[in-house]
């Protein structure tokens, strides 16, 4: 019979075993890189670590915006290029945003976040670089920060832009109608589970202003695969100064309003 004391030696070896495992897990086949930053969170922000894989748990490490050399423990739900191949995709659609363990280079904190803010840190980071055209670039700008709010939003720890009366901030009225009603998929990733990460966003590359509509593509992984959405911008004459607002958005298959 195990003693308590046996047990909890058994536990603390247990948790060092996890704690020295391979930074190998979250790519779907299991080989993923060696090393992981945090991405998407502003320069006067910090990424939110957690007792446990949810916003529900308590923060007990943050890691600065710009954090590099992390070390990837674990993530969840936890699924293997073949369990991912023998899902339907009303399985995949239906599960949980995926959450990671991850400690940092120095090894003096860990906890576990929202996989979204997370990339391989020999990625290259989404480009952001001004184009030199001041409506371009503001509609590019407009775009990030409705996605950064988002993040935080999901965080937990900033209100939701989707939901009014944020939402008047980024979209026209139209739009904002819409989005109050539901769409039965995330807005900004077009499907009802994101898990994943931003990869870039900026102006359409061939036409990115056409008799004063803007493009703004925003590329991203959802669940390893490449998506793109498409968000449109013009001045709005509703707003004070005709302030440039979203009327459209894209997505593979699929547009609102």
């Amino acid at each position: 019979m195990m003693t308590k004391n046996h047990g909890a030696k058994a536990t603390l070896a247990a948790l060092a075993v996890m704690f020295s495992l391979s930074p190998a897990m979250a790519e779907l086949d299991g080989h993923g890189p060696d090393a992981w930053r945090v991405t998407g969170v502003r320069a006067d922000d910090a990424l939110n670590a957690r007792m446990g894989p949810g916003t529900s748990y308590r923060v007990i490490e943050t890691f600065a915006h710009d954090e590099r050399g992390m070390i990837l423990i674990t993530c969840v739900p936890y699924m293997t290029l073949a369990h991912y191949s023998e899902m339907t995709q009303a399985e995949i659609d239906a599960l949980p945003a995926r959450w990671c363990l991850m400690r940092d280079a120095g090894l003096s904190k860990a906890g576990w976040v929202a996989q979204r803010f997370i990339t391989p840190d020999d990625a290259e980071p989404a480009a952001d670089h001004d184009t030199g055209d001041a409506m371009i670039d503001a509609a590019r700008g407009l775009v990030q920060r409705l996605f950064d709010a988002n993040a935080r939003a999901e965080q937990g720890i900033g209100p939701d832009p989707l939901r009014p009366p944020l939402a008047d901030d980024y979209f026209t009225a139209d739009i904002t109608a819409v989005l109050t009603q539901g769409l039965g998929a995330h807005p900004l990733y077009g499907a009802q589970d994101f898990s994943g990460q931003i990869t870039r966003i900026a102006p359409d590359a061939d036409q990115p202003m056409f008799r004063g509509m803007i493009t703004i593509t925003v590329d991203f992984t959802n669940f390893n695969q490449p998506q793109r959405a498409v968000f449109y911008l013009r001045a709005d004459p509703t707003r004070p100064d005709a302030a440039l607002r979203i009327f459209r958005v894209e997505h593979d298959g699929w547009a609102y309003p």
